[in-house]
């Protein structure tokens, strides 16, 4: 699982590449899943999950630029 404060860091080229590269990974465990290999849901649903932050902070920086409001960089305690 990957903190919001390590991804807020990357560039939104890097969270581009990212969002892609966990979609291919969702896509590769579902065919596991449907294959029959059990331990592949716990992996899909982390995935998700961060899939979803990752998206969550592009739709972010998209509004704030939007807005014309500069994106906020903030340092990991």
């Amino acid at each position: 699982m990957t903190k919001v404060s390590e991804l807020r860091e990357l560039s939104s080229d890097q969270l581009d590449e990212r969002v892609s590269n966990l979609d291919d990974q969702v896509f590769r465990l579902r065919l596991q899943h449907s294959m029959g290999r059990t331990d592949a849901a716990n992996k899909m649903q982390s995935l998700r999950r961060d899939r979803a932050r990752v998206k969550t902070l592009l739709r972010e920086r998209e509004m704030e630029a939007a807005r014309g409001e500069p994106v906020p960089i903030t340092e990991a305690d």
